[in-house]
């Protein structure tokens, strides 16, 4: 019988880096002070979901903004003809 494992269990994995990409690794490790390459994968991982989040929330707000300016141009245009009257 297996261990059941939660989806949040550490569980240990081992990565082999092509020779330029560990150096540029222990690059970052030196320039950032950090203990650990894996430090390094922590903070590359955690700032590409940042970046992808903001990229999301970027392009909802892009499209939120276009559907209000379109209404927002429609509502003008329906209500331009108010604006001369009862200036005579």
């Amino acid at each position: 019988m297996r261990p059941e494992h939660g989806p949040l269990d550490a569980r240990r994995s081992s990565i082999t880096l092509p020779t330029e990409e560990l150096k540029l690794v222990m690059a970052l490790r030196g320039r950032l002070r950090l203990k650990s390459n894996v430090e390094v994968v922590r903070r590359g991982l955690r700032l590409l979901k940042e970046t992808t989040d903001r990229k999301a929330l970027k392009e909802a707000y892009r499209k939120a903004s276009a559907a209000s300016r379109r209404s927002t141009l429609e509502e003008i245009v329906a209500l331009d003809h108010l604006t001369g009257e009862g200036l005579d």
